[in-house]
């Protein structure tokens, strides 16, 4: 019950501070089991992500998340391990550790679905979006079965700019693609540049001619 308490207390928090919209281009949500790949520009992104999804999907949706932040201490322990049902990977892996992949791909086979940032790290640089690593190509090799689902995550980092103790409250939008299809013998170079595309072409300003989006409560039943 605690966790489900704390759990409905960030969700509110994070529509109140971003008005949590959630646009989905690629058709209704559904029960499909899914690798969400987002861009990463504030540390806040999982939590949006993550808060707009319709509550029967958020249960079986895990973010990856590094194990150095949320280890920190037993609050951040108790949120990431216990709320957020976080897969904890250790950025900076070290030879005797557990193998990322491994970790998320036991996640996957365990039935959840997964949010992670292929850039790697947040991207605090003017770039659009930094260069994705290998990673998300070897989960989607290991796993196949899980459907590629690109994300745009638009305007949270200016919620909370760097070396701002203050939330500022603004809009932000949540854009979910259609899945990402397959090509057998794809080399890992197309594999992350067609990923990449699929990602940029939902941020909003490249759809400045088309018609407005239906926003999709995070209410709504589960379809299948």
């Amino acid at each position: 019950m605690l966790e489900k308490l704390v759990a409905a207390l960030i969700i509110g928090f994070v529509r109140l501070l971003t008005g949590a919209q959630a646009f989905w281009r690629g058709g209704r949500p559904n029960a499909a089991q899914r690798i969400f790949f987002a861009n990463h520009a504030s540390h806040g992104d999982f939590v949006l992500l993550w808060a707009s999804l319709p509550p029967w999907l958020r249960r079986h949706t895990r973010p990856v998340a590094g194990a150095d932040y949320w280890n920190k201490s037993a609050l951040r322990r108790f949120i990431g391990g216990r709320v957020f049902r976080a897969v904890l990977i250790d950025r900076e892996r070290k030879e005797a550790g557990p193998d990322p992949i491994e970790q998320m791909v036991a996640a996957l086979a365990n039935g959840d679905s997964l949010i992670i940032f292929p850039e790697g790290t947040r991207n605090t640089t003017d770039a659009v979006l930094l260069p994705f690593k290998s990673g998300l190509f070897h989960l989607a090799s290991k796993y196949p079965r899980a459907e590629l689902v690109p994300v745009w995550i638009n305007n949270l980092a200016r919620v909370m700019p760097k070396g701002q103790l203050v939330p500022i409250p603004l809009l932000c939008t949540v854009t979910f693609g259609a899945s990402l299809p397959r090509i057998d013998g794809e080399d890992k170079a197309a594999f992350l540049d067609r990923a990449r595309a699929a990602m940029l072409a939902l941020r909003p300003d490249t759809h400045d001619d088309d018609p407005p989006l239906n926003s999709i409560s995070s209410d709504l039943p589960e379809s299948r």
